[in-house]
Formats: C-alpha cells, structure tokens, sequence
C-alpha cells in the first residue's frame, strides 16, 4: 500500500479528543491534523516524537493533513493509521502473499455474517471450505520485541472472536490476523493485564479452532507493505 502524496515530517506537541493532534512541522510551522486512530496509542503519543503527515487537497475534508507514522530515534518505525492494515492484507491476499491462505483465489470484503457484523474478508476456492478472515492493527510494544494487542479494551473484537468461532462450528476456516505496524517487532502476545476478557476470548476462539496468524511489515514514508509472518503465543 503506497501513501497517495508524499509524507512531510513533523513533531509532535500533543494528541488529543482522539481522532485530532497538533504537529509542528519542520518549517516552524503548527498545524492540525487528523489521527485516525481511535486506541490508547501507548509509546506512540509521547511529545516530541518525530511524525510524519499527508498532505491532501480533498474540499470535502476539514484537516488538510492526516497523521501516518512516527519515526523513532532508533530508526525503527510505526504506522499508527488503524484503516491501513486492511488496505495491506487486501493487497497480499490478492496477490497471495499470506501463505496460510495462498490458495484462495477469491477475495471479497466487507461480507456479511454473524449477528450484525461483516467479516474483513470472505475467501473462497472451489474443493476448499470458505475461509473468513478478521484482521486486526497491532502497534504496541511494551517490552523487548513483543507485540502485544490489544492496546484497550475492544468488546467489538472479543465479539469478532465469538463469530469467527462460529463460522468453524459450521465447518468453514476461520482466521484471526494480526498485523503488526511496526519494524521493531518479532513476536506476539494478548495484553491480558489491558483487556483479559479479549485475552480470554483469544483462548477460548483457539480452542474452539480460530487460526491465529501474525505477520509484520516494512515501513516507510513510501508506504506499509505485509513482509514476514510472526509467532504467535497461544495457550497450550
């Protein structure tokens, strides 16, 4: 997934209301833009941390700018755009890049199912059973190269847990895919101290056969693409 304009560097002063923070670009310049990302952010809302913006010119939008990434000072980075992950795994599974489902041919999102939900992305394949897919953004790193989600309580995703359960019990694949937005990653866990009733909707969901999958991306101000798959830990 390519950025559609060239990103522009910045620093944080503050995020805030959620979805809104004030940058200060490197002209000097302090402008507002939208955060499009309605989590707790941990590590990733610290003032001063160097960010990086796009642009647009879009009349129908009243931010004129739109927070993508932040640049650590180790190099590494982390995409904090909530809406990119399904762009990236869009993109991979059509080009079947995720080889747990590489055999699929047929990708459809946004298709109907459980009690008033949608499922990310329906997969289908003649001599295959359906394959449902749910992808959720990780972008929390507490300690070491562990990435963790969720980084707050999501009841919604602890119901996507509970659909996708379902889904197996009618005898189809059912998939949980974490994406990790972030270079300096290289293995995943549940944040059960955040939110234990996801940790133990995870345990439950595995058990009742939910494939758990991971994978990571290489990051840059040209764009996030899906890269290598990841472990994930699981009880056992």
């Amino acid at each position: 997934m390519r950025f559609q304009t060239p990103l522009i560097p910045g620093r944080l002063i503050r995020r805030y209301n959620r979805f809104l923070s004030d940058i200060r670009l490197d002209s000097g310049e302090v402008v507002k833009a939208h955060c499009p990302n309605p989590g707790a952010m941990l590590g990733l809302k610290d003032e001063g941390l160097k960010v990086w913006l796009e642009p647009n010119d879009d009349p129908k939008k009243k931010l004129k700018y739109g927070w993508r990434l932040v640049e650590f000072e180790n190099g590494h980075w982390a995409g904090i755009d909530t809406g990119v992950p399904n762009r990236v795994v869009k993109e991979a599974l059509e080009a079947r890049q995720v080889a747990e489902v590489a055999a699929y041919e047929t990708v459809r999102p946004e298709v109907k199912y459980g009690v008033g939900s949608r499922v990310d992305f329906l997969l289908t394949q003649d001599g295959l059973p359906d394959a449902y897919v749910e992808v959720k953004n990780v972008h929390l790193l507490r300690e070491d190269d562990w990435a963790e989600f969720p980084d707050s309580v999501t009841t919604r995703g602890a119901k996507h847990l509970a659909e996708l359960s379902e889904m197996v019990a009618q005898g189809h694949r059912a998939i949980m895919l974490y994406l990790v937005q972030r270079t300096d990653c290289g293995r995943l866990k549940m944040a059960a101290d955040l939110d234990p009733k996801y940790a133990a909707a995870f345990a439950k969901a595995h058990a009742a056969g939910v494939e758990m999958i991971c994978y990571d991306t290489t990051i840059s101000t040209e764009g996030v693409q899906i890269a290598n798959p990841l472990p994930v830990v699981t009880p056992s």
